[in-house]
């Protein structure tokens, strides 16, 4: 600790001597006078270009990017303000003086401009976490004191072995790392989306390709990143053994929720858009994971299901080899009815419905005579699963309702007769409600 003040201290009081001069309390007014003005002039001016971006319709990410610069009007108008202003001191002034403000000048747009172009990352939180950062290292290369921090840092390690950790060491390992995995997850998300839009590949290859391809580019930049700050990889195998060891048991259903995607990717047995029944669970797949499948059902709710189900449990493909489904539906009519008309009038109901295929024409067949009704069995095929199951079948109901209402064809009810063995008599008593006439009948059973 007294060595890092003994370095520091020469600096902090170069700093005090300079900023405890009068004209170098003048420059301070002057910026602290020029970044009020320019805060009152974005109270005014933001709102109405705030309303006129979100009016215009150009591609998302320059979109972005233009709101940013909206929401920094005070800083864009600081900037040429303060240059001016630096301009104007530096002519009919000491150049020498003007320390402070060219310093707030070059500060202020290197701010601007790092907040700006931070904002292609999407979450909010690391963009600016990395705006800070950037702008801190410009700050103190602006200001001459990098190597002195770097330095200081440098000073902040320890000993593993013969490997020396420093607290420099650990911030540029841990910067180029999240860079350059943030830069490979966006170049595999691009390439995924590139490969999505071949339409030679089988969506299931597609799937597979995409995520082999962004699992290499991660490995591959934290390789990158280790090896390019001087960390050896060799000395952490024994390390990564023990580690591997601990993870393999912790993360054994991850590790075979992967590798049943991977299976499931090369063997095809489903893949996006294939319409599935898993256990009580009905509807189509999205999208495949390395880790789960999304499956949305008809009334709108996203299951994701490990892929592991997949490979384990007993799983109905609706479409497979084709889109082809053949649906049944029961009905029963009266006995008075002949079955030929019948069968034909089924098939003509069901051809009138929209969503019935016409490839393969639907038929009907007479299953049995059965205790009040001729029952009778229409077949037809969909091509569309993913729509619903229950509602075409509703649909061919009602046309076969209306087909029969209008050809006379009755659909019975059930009905019982009982035949009563032992005679029975039948007494009829009048009860009285207030003294009225009988207003109801009941009888009595005797044996």
């Amino acid at each position: 600790m007294e060595a890092l003040i003994e370095r520091w201290m020469p600096l902090i009081e170069q700093v005090w001597d300079r900023v405890y001069q009068p004209w170098t309390l003048y420059q301070i007014g002057i910026v602290l006078l020029l970044f009020g003005f320019s805060y009152m002039v974005s109270h005014y001016v933001e709102p109405p270009l705030e309303r006129w971006v979100r009016g215009i319709k150009i591609n998302p990410g320059f979109l972005r990017v233009l709101a940013a610069l909206l929401r920094r009007v005070e800083w864009i108008v600081f900037v040429p303000l303060c240059y001016f202003a630096y301009q104007i001191l530096n002519e009919y002034t000491w150049p020498w003086n003007t320390f402070i403000i060219r310093t707030a000048y070059t500060l202020a747009f290197a701010w601007l401009v790092i907040s700006v172009l931070s904002r292609a990352i999407r979450n909010r939180q690391l963009a600016r976490l990395t705006a800070w950062i950037a702008w801190g290292l410009v700050a103190l290369n602006l200001t001459g004191n990098l190597e002195a921090a770097a330095s200081t840092l440098d000073a902040l390690s320890f000993s593993v072995g013969e490997m020396r950790v420093s607290a420099l060491l650990v911030v540029q390992a841990l910067a180029l790392l999240i860079g350059l995995t943030w830069l490979a997850t966006n170049t595999g998300n691009y390439v995924e989306t590139r490969i999505r839009n071949m339409t030679d590949l089988t969506p299931s290859l597609q799937v597979l390709i995409g995520k082999l391809v962004k699992i290499f580019l991660v490995v591959l930049a934290i390789v990158v990143a280790l090896n390019t700050v001087g960390i050896d990889l060799t000395a952490l195998a024994v390390f990564s053994g023990a580690v591997g060891v601990g993870l393999g048991f912790g993360l054994q259903k991850v590790v075979s929720n992967f590798i049943s995607g991977v299976i499931i990717l090369l063997d095809k047995s489903i893949k996006p858009g294939d319409t599935i029944s898993l256990n009580e669970t009905f509807g189509w797949i999205r999208e495949l994971r390395s880790r789960f499948v999304s499956v949305v059902t008809r009334d709108g709710r996203e299951f994701l299901i490990p892929n592991e189900d997949f490979i384990t449990e007993k799983v109905i493909n609706w479409s497979f080899t084709d889109k082809l489904v053949r649906l049944d539906v029961d009905f029963g009519v009266a006995y008075d009815s002949d079955p030929h008309q019948i069968m034909n009038l089924a098939i003509e109901a069901a051809e009138s419905v929209e969503r019935v295929s016409r490839v393969r024409k639907p038929v009907c067949w007479m299953t049995e005579f059965g205790d009040s009704s001729l029952n009778f069995k229409a077949r037809f095929w969909i091509s569309d699963p993913q729509n619903g199951l229950t509602n075409i079948r509703g649909q061919v109901l009602l046309a076969l309702w209306d087909s029969f209402k209008d050809h006379g064809v009755g659909i019975p009810f059930p009905h019982r007769e009982i035949i009563m063995r032992t005679p029975v008599e039948i007494e009829g008593r009048a009860p009285v409600f207030g003294g009225g006439e009988a207003a109801a009948t009941t009888s009595d059973v005797k044996d």
